[in-house]
């Protein structure tokens, strides 16, 4: 989630608790629901983690990852978009956030816990220039 350009500009990202309990900074992500697109997805999902809606810019990218969920191994595609702020508040309303905030773009990388992520960010400067 995006708000703002140039210097100005920054992003919305979601802090949750691993199993550590260290705080660890990510892009907000979550399921498809029947009858969505990965973009409709992506605009509920972003709105119900951080308290801000918007609309889809571009897609970021997909990032393809496996976890362990109650002793069973999980494979997820996570399917990443671009999105402009268009209103709401900044919330950690969801029960699965533990925290959420804007940052700076120039900072987004050095605050992001997955190099996944971190790698979508390569993407940004391109996709901004298309959608000024």
């Amino acid at each position: 989630m995006l708000d703002g350009r140039g210097d100005d500009a920054r992003a919305a990202i979601i802090g949750r608790i691993d199993r550590r309990g260290r705080l660890l900074w990510s892009l907000p992500k979550g399921h498809i629901e029947e009858g969505e697109t990965t973009e409709d997805a992506a605009v509920r999902e972003v709105a119900e983690e951080t308290g801000i809606t918007g609309r889809v810019l571009a897609p970021l990218g997909t990032i393809d990852f496996w976890f362990v969920a109650e002793g069973r191994r999980v494979h997820k595609t996570v399917h990443h978009f671009l999105l402009m702020a268009e209103g709401g508040e900044l919330s950690d309303a969801d029960i699965e956030v533990a925290e959420v905030a804007w940052v700076p773009l120039r900072e987004l990388a050095e605050r992001l816990a997955y190099a996944d992520e971190r790698a979508l960010l390569g993407r940004l400067p391109e996709l901004l220039a298309d959608s000024a």
